[in-house]
């Protein structure tokens, strides 16, 4: 048999990955920013109720599968528009998911329900280099709420990204602690979520490299974790950063990467004694009390608390967009070293955060480097 001809025509160039993002700050290029349109207000389930005090979890049952309300849509949109808008202004360039009919019902086997909304692709997708992953989510009302953002991950994938998707979660009983109660003070931390399976959403963990930092929440137990570690395998690190919160759902307003040695963390929920030996010589930077006006809204319309000033979105390693209402966010911002850039947010809060959980970077000018001894 003879041998095969050489190709004749130009060799293929190889791809460049349109996703490239290592860390929390380097200088930002492209990010995914969420969508208000058909957001529908939470399906009940006890997942959802476990993270809310007792008396809005009970109008949240009531009101689980309606449309939020327009005026809650209207005042929150203006803002997230405003924020795309300055993110552009900076040379960024936004992708935006489709627009989805939460309140559509679905299903598996085992359960049905009605969405959420598209709001926080920060939950859902965790990039990690030039890896896209879709996160295993605990909460029944978000199982196929990746399928929005599809039409971009298809684009990223044919231009040379790599993408992944956890196993996807049965999301049945067992898989939730039976008459689960929220710990009070001083009683031994507990979760709602069993070691049934892996879930895990990809906003409790934050990247600096080569090390992942985690919190255990109420929708990432360890199975999830450990699934993460495995598949991410020996050239990474995770960390789990212990959190004094009751209610524990992601790592963002408790911990947040903000340079190459600087972290800001929540005083309520750490314990800087207790951080893990790699942020021994990491400046270890305390977040203001949140500026009160803004505290009494959150806990009226949010499922995110008080602290949802910490929830920043690094430009660079100098600039950060922060809430232009968290005034002493600002100065402390300032105070450390940064330039911080006021923005409008405030009304994002109903729908599940603010600057950070609003967005997925997708490509920094970035290289995968250890910033931990």
């Amino acid at each position: 048999m003879s041998a095969p001809s050489a190709p004749t025509g130009p060799a293929a160039e190889p791809l460049v990955s349109p996703v490239n993002s290592h860390n929390e700050w380097d200088p930002l290029e492209e990010i995914i920013v969420g969508r208000l349109d058909g957001a529908t207000i939470p399906s009940k389930h006890p997942v959802v109720a476990c993270n809310m005090p007792p008396w809005a979890a009970r109008l949240q049952g009531l009101a689980a599968g309606f449309r939020y309300p327009r005026v809650l849509i209207e005042r929150a949109q203006q803002e997230l528009e405003e924020f795309v808008a300055l993110l552009q202004s900076l040379g960024i360039t936004v992708r935006r998911p489709d627009a989805v009919d939460h309140a559509r019902r679905f299903g598996t086997p085992d359960w049905s329900s009605r969405g959420f909304c598209n709001t926080c692709p920060r939950d859902s997708m965790l990039v990690i280099g030039d890896e896209i992953i879709e996160t295993p989510m605990a909460w029944p009302c978000r199982y196929f709420e990746t399928h929005s953002y599809r039409a971009v991950l298809k684009d990223y994938f044919r231009r040379g990204a790599r993408w992944t998707a956890a196993p996807k979660p049965q999301l049945t009983d067992d898989l939730f602690e039976a008459d689960f109660r929220t710990p009070g003070p001083g009683e031994p931390m507990r979760y709602i979520l069993t070691e049934f399976e892996p879930v895990f959403d990809a906003a409790d963990f934050v990247r600096a490299g080569r090390d992942l930092f985690v919190t255990r929440s109420n929708v990432t137990n360890r199975m999830g974790i450990e699934w993460l570690r495995r598949h991410l395998g020996p050239g990474y690190r995770i960390h789990e950063i212990e959190s004094r919160c009751r209610t524990p759902m992601h790592i963002d307003t408790t911990f947040v990467l903000l340079a190459p040695g600087k972290v800001m963390v929540n005083p309520e929920y750490i314990d800087v004694d207790r951080l893990p030996d790699v942020l021994s010589s990491w400046d270890i930077l305390i977040a203001p009390e949140p500026t009160p006006i803004h505290e009494r809204m959150l806990k009226i319309t949010s499922m995110c608390g008080k602290w949802l000033s910490m929830n920043v979105l690094m430009i660079d390693e100098k600039r950060v967009i922060a809430e232009r209402h968290h005034t002493g966010m600002l100065r402390a911002l300032e105070q450390w070293g940064f330039e911080p850039i006021p923005c409008d947010l405030m009304h994002y809060a109903p729908f599940g955060g603010s600057f950070h959980c609003a967005t997925l970077d997708v490509r920094r000018r970035s290289t995968l480097e250890s910033y931990c001894p």
